[in-house]
């Protein structure tokens, strides 16, 4: 569940609305050097996949003992506080260009503070599993989107075939047939905007922040920062401030900020640097697999044969949708 983007798409784990066609196979193991990780970067992209993964099971337990935008506000600030404590590490700083900020402010909107509360405030009455599902539909929204803010992004029949494919797992997981299979429709529809926004974003991002001249780093640590302060202002305006301290609610929104928001970005970063976005971003394809697994193994949700079947047809449409038909041109253009 990527909650960032950077703005070059050739560098930048968030650009998966317009990833590159998958490669084959993954690059050979390479030897230890100074600065990469001595962690295998397949361990990283496992964990990564688990951390993410398990995003969904950790709001729902935060929503069991506080409001969803201090679920979400918790979230933020474990987040950012990671971040800027990579930043002291690093020795690198914030942005200083006020324009740069306004653009963060947008960014952090967009792909932070309101996706993060619906998708919370999904939770309330959808189950982990159908979250998780939902959140793979970004691709789709992205491929949707693409077609009206992304000249570059031509469409083919491929890309319209997993559109249409991915609408049809949506239906399936739905259960539409049986009048939705008792799925709440208001509970469903946020988690689908929530999904919406973080496609909006990135082509926000890509179209604003581009040449900023600062890190990935430096940005998202700006963007975590803004989004903190949006929801600190928001959440007591949306619901009373808690009045009570509940352990295992409290661990969750620990780890869903810490590991989910914060670490799991450095992870993300690491592997972009090491093995190329399009193969770091394939985690979006392991998230409601695990997702779904937590939810079934760990909070007893109810699992029916639509479900599983109608999330590998999400996951096939939206790979379709990033595939880019090989053709006997000249390398070096990009094929859509």
């Amino acid at each position: 569940m990527s909650t960032v983007a950077t703005p070059d798409s050739s560098s930048s784990p968030a650009s998966s609305s317009s990833l590159d066609r998958p490669a084959s196979a993954p690059p050979a193991p390479a030897p230890a050097v100074p600065g990469r990780s001595p962690v295998d970067w397949r361990i990283r992209f496992g964990a990564l996949a688990l951390i993410w993964g398990f995003s969904f099971l950790f709001m729902k337990l935060g929503t069991k003992g506080y409001a969803p935008a201090y679920v979400s506000f918790g979230r933020m600030l474990f987040g950012t506080a990671v971040l800027l404590a990579a930043l002291a590490v690093k020795r690198q700083r914030l942005p200083r260009a006020p324009r740069t900020w306004m653009h963060l402010t947008v960014a952090a909107l967009l792909l932070n503070a309101l996706p993060f509360t619906l998708f919370a405030y999904s939770e309330l009455t959808i189950s982990s599993t159908l979250a998780g599902i939902c959140n793979a539909t970004t691709p789709l929204w992205g491929m949707l989107l693409s077609l009206v803010a992304l000249s570059e992004d031509r469409p083919t029949r491929r890309r319209f075939a997993g559109l249409g494919l991915g609408f049809i797992g949506v239906l399936t997981v739905l259960g539409a047939w049986q009048g939705f299979s008792g799925q709440d429709p208001a509970g469903t529809v946020m988690a689908l905007i929530a999904s919406a926004c973080y496609a909006i974003g990135w082509i926000y991002v890509r179209r604003t922040l581009s040449g900023t001249g600062e890190s990935n780093l430096s940005l998202t640590g700006g963007q975590l920062l803004v989004g903190t302060v949006q929801l600190a202002v928001v959440a007591p305006l949306s619901s009373p401030l808690p009045t009570s301290f509940h352990l295992v609610p409290v661990l969750a929104i620990l780890a869903l900020g810490a590991l989910g928001t914060g670490f799991a970005m450095l992870v993300q970063f690491g592997l972009v640097a090491e093995v190329g976005p399009t193969t770091a971003t394939l985690t979006t394809y392991f998230i409601p697999v695990v997702a779904t697994a937590a939810g079934v193994a760990l909070l007893g949700e109810r699992l029916t044969w639509n479900t599983p079947v109608g999330a590998v047809i999400v996951l096939a449409g939206a790979a379709l949708t990033q595939s880019r038909a090989r053709t006997g041109k000249a390398a070096g253009g990009r094929q859509s």
